[in-house]
């Protein structure tokens, strides 16, 4: 089974059943572009907010993707060089609807959310010696703060929820994964390449080892 299933725009089912790759049509560019442009007119606080967003529209509104593949494919776009949310954008508008996708998905992101940054910093520029400015900002921080810890752990838990879902094995190890890369970043200052090199390996024959050692009850 690919990483996404593209749905049929016409016959899709409110449980959101995933069919096989031949029979699925592309999803109309119009709504694809309405989606991503409300996505990026929206994508304020950073790079967790957009995330957010993208899981908002895509999964919880539109139900195009699920939120087991959003968390898939956000694995990948970390183990890539460049901008990861664009590498996630552009994964999904391929998916969606091919070559034409990405460029309504990219364009539908980027447009408002550049144009909106030119002109927020702009603005900032002109008023950035007022103490309320600077206040603004002192509180806008930890709300972006906030947001990132929303979003790890809604990331995170379609993981912890289909490892629970396995046996008690399965959810050991993905906590230990997901707290040994941690770890690894913050106290052995680790680079991130070498960090998600080595979860690969450990998750290679971690779930290996399990799927040999199976055991009759589950968790």
């Amino acid at each position: 089974m690919p990483l996404f299933s593209r749905q049929r725009w016409e016959t899709r089912s409110k449980a959101n059943t995933r069919q096989d790759d031949t029979a699925l049509q592309p999803l109309p560019l119009l709504p694809l572009l309405l989606a991503w442009l409300s996505i990026g007119g929206q994508s304020f606080g950073g790079g967790s907010s957009t995330l957010f967003l993208i899981r908002r529209v895509i999964v919880e509104q539109r139900g195009w993707v699920s939120d087991d593949e959003v968390t898939k494919a956000w694995a990948i776009c970390q183990i890539v060089p460049g901008i990861n949310l664009l590498a996630l954008t552009t994964l999904l508008g391929w998916r969606l609807s091919g070559a034409w996708g990405v460029v309504a998905a990219l364009g539908g992101l980027l447009v408002p959310s550049v144009t909106l940054t030119i002109v927020a910093t702009a603005i900032y520029r002109s008023m950035q010696h007022l103490n309320v400015i600077q206040a603004a900002l002192r509180g806008i921080i930890p709300a972006t703060i906030g947001l990132g810890i929303l979003m790890s752990w809604q990331l995170a838990h379609p993981l912890l929820r289909s490892s629970r879902a396995e046996n008690w094995q399965s959810l050991a190890l993905s906590l230990g994964l997901l707290v040994g890369a941690a770890l690894g970043v913050v106290m052995l200052r680790m680079p991130i390449v070498l960090v998600l090199g080595a979860a690969g390996l450990c998750g290679t024959f971690g779930y290996h080892w399990l799927s040999r050692n199976k055991p009759t009850g589950g968790v």
